[in-house]
């Protein structure tokens, strides 16, 4: 998506002079004072008037009956602005007040579940005689449009496919009870499975996100490491400073491990830009610094540093590819007014949704993951990831735990990644953690699958060091929220296994196809896609089902090589220094078989 950008640099942040306003001229056009309005409403109707940068066709049937064509410049859920091709179409539109708008907006103009096609009245409110543009002001805005259209048939036609799967996974697990007696441990297996996915979709159904009080405003610093990140990191620090919250409780560090790229120029520009531009309004020179590391010494001490030049209630850690929305920081706080809570993770989406197959399938993944899987921990205020890409902690408690978590170990080998999990572990381990699903940021995602897969290679190594870690203190968390801890760690690790025993040795040794086994891959797939759809209606969902499948052919066989190589530190996706070693130690292999191959 590209968002048209607003003549202020800073549109979201309120200003201390009251000068400025942060209402959206398109979203906002109640008579009500924005001190008035109810907080869930003002952001709802801020998001409406966000303009979306497109090109795709635009039918109009005007009053008098006449039919033209156009070219949509921006879209937002309130309105349209719409190019015409030749003066004549221009001249009979703007001798009109009203018009039908016919259009099927594509996937990745708008967020994912805007594409669709729309059929709507809507006004006149302005034009361009140079461009032979139109603005046109809908009658009722595209949510409420497709909340009755077409939202109200998929919510039902989903809810019921959920229950009806749900009765499913029932029903066959009933099988297993029968014929529990000729093999306990696969048949337990498939018991605890299902119990297991059938709860976190309970318990993620339940889930509800703490609600905006306008009162409660923490003292925060935003924190974003940096690493060979030039391509997006202004785009990162930009969203975490235009921030909805007030300006003497917001500050933003960035600290650059050592990049080999263009980065810290990068850095450097946008700061200086934002204080040339804001600073006697905003205090940009006290509230946005930059720091660069002396020598590359990893992404946790990058964080510590961070922690370490500020003195806010809360610190927030952000990935330097990922974007935050404009209300991010004042919904991730809202947990805090618990005393017992240590740390909050916020929603992750991909924003580059829509690049290929494997951006969709990862899209439908990390929804599902969030939503569901985290929100179901959330339910409990027990989350075992505080998501790098969005996570909130108390600062004394990182403080607290700084030294531990930078010269962490694991079996006497130093943990180079897993950094959100192994500090999850540190504050979940005599406080509460839980999850905020309207604190929402973006991020970029692997396109290759020799990435992706590099990436969710690093990613099991950490989720085994760290659960064994979880494992010794998690039993006295709620019952819940313990026995399905437990059972999530011991299904995955079995899972090859039970996969190898279903689909080749049974039917090689027993010559019976895996039928069963198969439809309850079939089950679980549809579950996840039809839960994209109930939640989201996005045209996404049914990459779920592929997901499913990459998983059980790919991914999952990644597990076992996990096991035996938790110790490697290396990223795979960016030339860290444990990478730069690793690569020259494979260098220096080559060469010496080379050398061998000669003298042979």
């Amino acid at each position: 998506m590209q968002i048209k950008k607003d003549r202020r640099l800073l549109a979201h942040v309120p200003d201390p002079t009251g000068e400025r306003s942060t209402s959206d001229r398109r979203g906002w056009k109640d008579s009500k004072k924005e001190t008035d309005a109810d907080p869930k409403e003002w952001v709802e109707r801020q998001k409406k008037g966000v303009r979306y940068m497109s090109d795709f066709k635009v039918k109009l049937t005007l009053m008098n009956g006449t039919v033209i064509e156009g070219r949509c410049i921006d879209i937002s859920d309130t309105g349209i602005l719409i190019r015409f091709q030749n003066d004549e179409d221009y001249a009979w539109c703007k001798q009109e007040k009203k018009a039908t708008l016919k259009f099927h907006i594509p996937p990745g103009a708008m967020p994912e579940g805007h594409e669709t096609r729309f059929k709507i009245a809507a006004n006149k409110v302005r034009w361009i005689d140079e461009s032979r543009q139109i603005a046109f002001q809908f009658i009722e805005d595209l949510k409420t449009f497709k909340r009755r259209h077409r939202d109200r048939y998929l919510l039902t036609m989903s809810a019921a496919s959920l229950g009806l799967v749900s009765l499913c996974v029932v029903l066959m697990r009933a099988e297993s009870v029968i014929y529990f007696k000729y093999n306990a441990i696969l048949y337990l297996y498939s018991l605890i499975a299902a119990m297991f996915l059938l709860s976190r979709y309970f318990f993620g159904m339940l889930y509800k996100p703490v609600p905006i009080d306008p009162d409660f405003t923490p003292s925060v610093t935003v924190i974003i490491p940096c690493f060979n990140e030039e391509e997006w990191i202004q785009t990162t620090i930009l969203s975490c400073f235009d921030q909805d919250y007030p300006p003497d409780k917001l500050k933003v560090i960035v600290v650059d491990d050592c990049s080999t790229d263009h980065s810290v120029e990068k850095i450097r520009e946008i700061v200086e830009e934002l204080t040339e531009q804001e600073d006697a309004r905003y205090d940009v020179k006290h509230r946005l610094k930059y720091f660069v590391q002396e020598q590359n010494a990893g992404k946790r001490a990058a964080l510590v540093r961070g922690v370490e030049n500020t003195d806010t209630d809360l610190v927030m850690f952000v990935d330097s590819d990922s974007f935050l929305d404009p209300y991010a920081v004042r919904n991730l706080v809202q947990p805090f007014k618990e005393p017992k809570m240590g740390g909050c993770a916020g929603r992750c989406d991909v924003a580059n949704t829509y690049t290929n197959s494997l951006t969709k399938m990862q899209s439908v993944r990390y929804y599902i993951a969030f939503r569901i899987m985290k929100a179901a921990e959330g339910y409990f205020d027990a989350v075992t990831c505080l998501s790098g890409p969005l996570s909130c902690y108390r600062r004394d408690i990182v403080m607290h735990y700084k030294d531990a978590w930078i010269n962490q170990k694991f079996l006497g080998h130093k943990a180079t990644f897993g950094d959100d999990r192994a500090m999850t572990n540190f504050v979940l381990r005599h406080h509460q953690c839980t999850y905020q699903d309207t604190a929402v940021c973006s991020t970029i995602v692997p396109k290759a699958h020799r990435v992706f897969l590099k990436q969710q290679m690093r990613w099991k190594r950490s989720w085994l060091r760290e659960s064994l870690t979880a494992g010794e203190f998690m039993w006295r968390k709620e019952p819940f929220a313990m026995i399905n801890f437990y059972i999530g760690l011991v299904v995955p690790m079995l899972a090859p296994a039970i996969v190898v025993y279903n689909l080749m040795i049974v039917p090689f040794t027993q010559h019976i196809f895996p039928k069963t086994f198969l439809l309850g891959l079939l089950l679980m797939s549809m579950m996840m896609s039809i839960a994209q759809l109930f939640f989201r209606k996005s045209s996404t969902w049914l990459f779920g089902f592929w997901f499913c499948v990459y998983y059980e052919v790919v991914l999952l066989w990644q597990m076992p090589i996990a096991w035996f190589t938790f110790w490697k530190s290396t990223w795979g996706t960016r030339m860290t220094p444990s990478d730069v070693k690793a690569k020259e130690k494979r260098d220096e292999k080559k060469k010496k078989k080379m050398k061998a191959r000669e003298q042979n």
